[in-house]
């Protein structure tokens, strides 16, 4: 397991329940670790989106979400949201790393 895997763990872990990742997600998650390294809490929907597409490109290149993050209804960009909080709680962890549980850090 690398350094990018364990990210990637985390920020599943700090996913809600009611959240459904895709099946044969792990390449996405790597995407989501490298945004937590490159950006952090500093990470926007639009920035999760874009992970997100180039993932897709590799699974459905006609998938019908593979636009612009402004071209999405506002319904379609809000299911990027709790990968965005999974994604901020897991920096706001790595870079205090006494604050361990997902509910102790709030976005």
């Amino acid at each position: 397991m690398t350094y990018l895997d364990e990210i990637a763990r985390r920020i599943r872990d700090n996913l809600p329940a009611e959240a459904r990742p895709p099946a044969g997600a792990n390449l996405l998650f790597l995407l989501y670790a490298v945004l937590v390294k490159v950006k952090g809490q500093a990470t926007t929907l639009e920035d999760v989106h874009d992970a997100w597409a180039a993932w897709m490109q590799t699974v459905n290149p006609v998938h019908a979400a593979l636009v612009p993050f402004s071209e999405l209804a506002p319904m379609v960009q809000d299911e990027d949201l709790p990968y965005l909080r999974a994604i901020h709680r897991t920096a706001a962890q790595l870079n205090n790393p006494t604050s361990r549980s997902a509910g102790s850090t709030d976005t």
